[in-house]
């Protein structure tokens, strides 16, 4: 009898063929990718073909470790896995274990000489950098009119800073062209006078981005005047203009960023200036007052009005001591005044004639001192306290008086 199988048998049994051939478990395939297709499970359904047939493939998300770049349709790619089938649907398909893109190995080898070369001759030299300027009034921006890359810095650079001028380039930036067409966009707005300039555009694959690879472009980063901000495909591609740039920026976003200051940021730095500002002039203005107040002490104490006052002062002071010496002279004098008043009373005559004495003055009215003055029968005038008495000579008799006031006859008389 005729052995008859099951579809699922048959599928099952031509999977066992597939899996016990050695070669198919480990095979290589080189094709274009085309219906790439992420899953959201992680894994990656794609088919790979060339000009006479095609493969479908599968890369499962456990082994997605073994693809360090995006799939995407038209890459030429080799694929390494095993060759089975699907019994479901009875058909066979390539299980990926790893992809590689075809031919970045020799274009790796290129990238590496180049940069090995360039660096001897200093093109990357940290010496010849140039410093991105903070505050630009004009961005030069050098990659395809069309596309994400300039649209990103567009939108970046308007919420930034409104008020700067953004200049394009319209270069080429893939394919024969695109190097001659980034060195002429350099070299323009360099010649434009624009603050900055960026060169960069979207991400792709190696052979996309080759042009930011090229010799040419490296050495027109380098001789250019205006700094540069290289800015090609995402934050994991490295390209020889990144070396070759004053800065690189992981995206062309990053670029905008990094070029366009936040004007908030600069008004509210200025703002905060401005506050500081107002600070210390405030203290500056209360130092000064300070200043000017022990200043005008100091004029105050010098000034001839308060010199004059002192003086006036001490004026005053001398001149009560001078009423006091004089006071106390005047009444020194006084004191003695009234001392010699005192003993010129004791000596006056009429003193003399209240105690008991006379003065007796002549017929001439001269004052009789001595005997010798008259003669008998003049008439003399004798001046007692209470009047005067008319009176003659009658005898003269002189008479000798000692210290004790004894009399002491002369012996002669007339």
């Amino acid at each position: 009898m005729r052995e008859i199988y099951s579809v699922a048998a048959l599928n099952q049994y031509i999977k066992q063929l597939f899996v016990s051939d050695y070669g198919l478990n480990n095979i290589y395939v080189r094709g274009e990718v085309s219906n790439c297709k992420y899953h959201t499970s992680g894994h990656i359904y794609f088919t790979i073909k060339d000009r006479f047939s095609a493969l479908a493939c599968v890369m499962f998300a456990g082994n997605r470790s073994g693809l360090d770049f995006r799939l995407e349709q038209g890459q030429q790619v080799i694929v390494f896995g095993s060759i089975s089938v699907y019994e479901r649907d009875g058909k066979y398909q390539l299980y990926a274990r790893q992809i590689a893109r075809d031919g970045v190995g020799a274009l790796y080898e290129k990238f590496e000489a180049l940069k090995k070369r360039l660096e001897e001759e200093g093109i990357f030299s940290q010496d010849h950098k140039k410093k991105i300027p903070i505050y630009p009034k004009a961005v030069g921006i050098v990659t395809a009119k069309t596309g994400a890359a300039i649209q990103d810095i567009i939108n970046i650079s308007s919420r930034r800073n409104p008020f700067l001028q953004l200049v394009l380039y319209p270069a080429i930036v893939q394919g024969q062209d695109a190097a001659s067409s980034i060195v002429k966009g350099i070299q323009a707005l360099d010649q434009y006078g624009v603050d900055t300039i960026i060169v960069g555009r979207g991400g792709g694959s190696m052979e996309d981005l080759w042009a930011f690879n090229e010799e040419r472009v490296a050495r027109a980063i380098y001789m250019c005047r205006t700094p540069v901000i290289s800015a090609v495909g995402h934050e994991t591609d490295v390209t020889i203009a990144d070396f070759a740039a004053d800065l690189r920026a992981p995206t062309p976003s990053a670029a905008a960023e990094l070029a366009v200051p936040d004007i908030g940021e600069v008004f509210r730095r200025l703002s905060d200036y401005e506050d500081s500002l107002d600070q210390l002039l405030a203290g500056k203005v209360h130092l000064g007052r300070q200043y000017v107040k022990q200043y005008k002490l100091k004029l105050e104490n010098l000034s001839p009005q308060r010199r004059m006052r002192e003086q006036q002062l001490y004026l005053a002071e001398l001149s009560d001591k001078l009423e006091h010496v004089v006071e106390r002279v005047l009444t020194g004098k006084k004191h003695k005044r009234d001392l010699f008043l005192h003993r010129l009373e004791g000596l006056s005559p009429l003193a003399r004639l209240s105690g008991g004495y006379a003065a007796v003055t002549g017929s001439g009215g001269e004052l009789l001192r001595s005997v010798n003055q008259t003669a008998p029968g003049d008439v003399l005038t004798i001046s007692v306290m209470d009047g005067d008495i008319r009176a003659q000579t009658i005898e003269i008799r002189h008479v000798r008086r000692n210290n004790r006031g004894k009399d002491q006859d002369a012996g002669d008389g007339i």
